[in-house]
């Protein structure tokens, strides 16, 4: 089995944290892990799967060789990393919002529309969190009894 080279970019955010908790249980190919972040943490240091990783700074040439980065560092930084990312053949996941209202890159949420991933020009965009939990629920009972409208509010803490 083929294993690729994994990116995580705002590796030490909230949700960067998270991700690697995600890929370190998972069973994903993972070949190496390339952490990339801000300025300020660059040269920072993690434990993951037992390795030390070093993080680096999320440039263009950062991507190069990378197979496949999940970025969580806020649509600024996306729009101007994603493209260049894709450009050196990395497929992005991008967690921020900067291409979900994109008619060119397919919003996914995996339970409800995979099969949009075919799709794909390098960039798949995920709707924030709520969103995900909600439609995840509200797909099989939209599929059945098609949903006209729903009302929600969110209060999120940090």
């Amino acid at each position: 089995m083929k294993k690729y080279i994994f990116a995580v970019v705002g590796a030490l955010g909230n949700v960067g944290e998270e991700v690697l908790k995600i890929l370190e249980n998972s069973n994903l190919p993972i070949k190496n892990l390339v952490l990339m972040d801000v300025g300020k943490n660059v040269g920072k240091k993690i434990v993951w799967r037992k390795q030390e990783y070093k993080v680096i700074e999320s440039t263009q040439n950062a991507f190069i060789g990378v197979d496949l980065a999940i970025l969580s560092a806020g649509s600024e930084a996306s729009k101007k990393i994603s493209p260049k990312a894709v450009d050196l053949g990395c497929v992005i996941i991008d967690n921020s919002t900067a291409y979900r209202m994109s008619a060119e890159h397919p919003l996914i949420i995996p339970e409800v529309n995979a099969n949009e991933l075919e799709t794909h020009r390098g960039i798949i965009a995920n709707p924030n969190c709520s969103t995900i939990q909600m439609l995840v629920v509200l797909n099989p009972i939209h599929r059945i009894y098609k949903i006209e409208r729903v009302v929600v509010s969110t209060y999120q803490a940090v």
